[in-house]
């Protein structure tokens, strides 16, 4: 009986008359939960899965091809990249505004692009970053899209997956055991100082009280004390130099190639000194194939690496984004966090490296993001508010001024929520086109790839208009004290960049090394372009001050860290993980 009143009203919203405005959300009226009601892990497990074969189909590759993770995920063997259809395909790089504590949507809409891009008719792959269980157990719960705009199995792909993370984190933490074994021992030591080892234990999970500690206590025979401590999974140079790897080869290169410290007469050490990086490899050897799996209307999409954005480079793997671009006409691919952060590193760093460029970047932004960058409370910012909205639309235009400095278009998603009010909408499209800049709704929570149609053809005029004419924003081959200056000055807007002693000291350790070339991964707070969190909006009249610097030699880039950042993140008070739970049937809940 629900279905057959449900039917009856659809039909008489579908077609004109005197019922053209019957409210659609009646349509839901007599089932357990209205569609708005439903959260992302109920929308989740309602859809009906294609075989991942299937979805392979679709990007031309074989059942024989795949290696299969059960039904619906499987990976994809390298063999597959085509260096010439690379060359020929679209990438969109998906961005944002600075986001508030919550996050803009950025997976979200790179999704409902994605799908939005079929919907009309242009063959799209959605390439992501795997999600952490830092942040799904941390604040922001699940992160595999949302709504009707999610990847799937979402319970698999926030959680174990197909066991990328804890490859990268046995990886790691061999290096480490390695180093303490060699400290420890007399007949095979390379005479390690253990004050100067920079290498760190890994675990995918928020815990503060892992980032400082004490190692080898209890005697002689449980090693030498030292300090130490834990990162992040995601924050291992390990995950940085997966993403950046090419082949098997080229990852067992970079891991060699890993700063390890300095031995008693001040020389430096690294993981091939070790004879540490064969095995290493081994251990990732299955890790460096890209994932596929497919979003919420069947469209394939590959999930692979996961950087964070704000301490690492936030971007895919290399071998992911040329897998999908090999396969797939269009690809969308995303960056963490605003386009000061992400989208920076991925045009400076990862760009260079696997030699391709996006022909657009979308920009995400949201009512309440803007407000909230023009002074209006976070508790506050889901209420109408034009002056806030007025206010922070500065934020906005410096994201669209760091694109365009790139030599790249531009085109602004406004991600849209239910109680937008229409007039504020109106308001950042107006502003958007007064600075020549494409803009586009896009209701692709509610709405999945029909909500995501005008945003896609926005997409599509900016590729096929050939104002892409990609430039980095410095060369490598400048000073790293110029690269690092030219980021501050413009993409965040500083008037300069000071120094710590200690990176100071730093800088002379890299020009001795001979690691200058290497290009710049910035590690600062995500919320401002500056390094105060709480400066918000576009802050004018700033230094960044570089606190201390960190070597990645393996992933081949410099991180100048700016202010107070962590790397191994604590949980809040309440966590996420307090809402998930499974019952007697397997059944998950609480990943939203």
């Amino acid at each position: 009986m629900t279905v057959y009143i449900a039917r009856i009203a659809a039909f008489l919203i579908s077609n004109s008359g005197p019922f053209s405005s019957f409210p659609s959300d009646y349509i839901y009226l007599y089932f357990p939960k209205k569609r708005e009601e439903m959260n992302d892990i109920d929308i989740a497990q309602k859809a009906e899965l294609k075989h991942i074969d299937t979805i392979a189909e679709q990007l031309g590759v074989s059942r024989d091809q795949l290696e299969h993770y059960g039904k619906f995920k499987a990976k994809l063997p390298l063999d597959l990249i085509d260096e010439n259809q690379v060359a020929k395909s679209n990438l969109i790089l998906v961005t944002a505004i600075s986001p508030t504590p919550a996050g803009e949507g950025k997976t979200t809409v790179s999704i409902g692009l994605t799908q939005g891009m079929n919907k009309i008719g242009e063959k799209c792959t959605v390439v992501l970053r795997e999600p952490s269980l830092g942040p799904v157990f941390g604040v922001k719960g699940g992160a595999a899209g949302g709504g009707y705009s999610q990847v799937l199995p979402m319970e698999d792909i926030n959680l174990h997956f197909t066991g990328d993370f804890s490859a990268i984190e046995k990886a790691n933490n061999l290096l480490a055991a390695l180093i303490d074994n060699n400290i420890q021992s007399r007949k095979r030591s390379l005479g390690i100082d253990p004050r100067t080892v920079v290498w760190k234990r890994v675990m995918d999970m928020n815990d503060r009280s892992l980032r400082k500690m004490i190692v080898g206590l209890g005697g002689r025979g449980q090693g030498i004390p030292r300090e130490a401590g834990f990162d992040i999974t995601a924050a291992s140079e390990i995950m940085a130099i997966l993403c950046l790897s090419k082949n098997l080869t080229d990852l067992k290169r970079r891991i060699g190639n890993i700063f390890v410290g300095y031995t008693f007469e001040n020389k430096p050490v690294f993981a091939r000194d070790l004879n540490a990086h064969g095995a290493m490899t081994v251990l990732l050897k299955d890790a460096i194939k890209p994932n596929l799996v497919q979003t919420l209307e069947g469209t394939p999409a590959i999930i692979h690496g996961g950087p964070f954005a704000n301490i690492a480079q936030g971007t895919n793997t290399i071998v992911a984004t040329k897998m999908g671009m090999s396969l797939s006409p269009y690809v969308v691919t995303e960056a963490g966090f605003g386009a000061d952060l992400g989208a920076e590193k991925f045009l400076d760093i990862k760009c260079p490296e696997a030699g391709i460029a996006p022909k657009a970047v979308v920009i995400v932004a949201t009512l309440k993001a803007i407000k909230y960058h023009g002074g209006v409370s976070l508790d506050m910012v889901n209420q109408p508010n034009m002056e806030g909205l007025q206010k922070g639309i500065v934020n906005l235009e410096k994201h669209i001024e760091n694109v365009q400095k790139f030599n790249l278009p531009a085109v602004v998603a406004i991600n849209q929520f239910s109680n937008d009010p229409p007039a504020e909408i109106e308001f950042i499209k107006a502003h958007c086109e007064k600075l020549g800049v494409a803009v586009a709704p896009a209701d692709i929570w509610a709405k999945g790839g029909d909500g995501g149609t005008d945003l896609a053809k926005a997409v599509v005029m900016a590729v096929e208009s050939g104002q892409a004419d990609f430039k980095p924003i410095y060369e490598r081959s400048e000073p790293v004290k110029d690269k690092i200056a030219r980021i501050a000055q413009e993409i965040y807007g500083a008037d300069g960049v000071d120094y710590s002693a200690e990176a100071m000291r730093t800088l002379k350790t890299i020009e001795d090394l001979g690691f200058s070339h290497f290009p710049i991964c910035m590690a600062k707070t995500q919320s401002s372009f500056t390094d105060d969190p709480k400066v918000l909006g576009r802050p004018t009249g700033f230094k960044i001050r570089i606190r201390e610097i960190e070597i990645a030699a393996g992933a081949e880039f410099i991180i100048p860290i700016a202010g107070a950042m962590m790397r191994m993140p604590g949980l809040p008070a309440t966590p996420a993980a307090e809402a998930v739970d499974i019952d007697e049937n397997g059944q998950i809940s609480g990943l939203f």
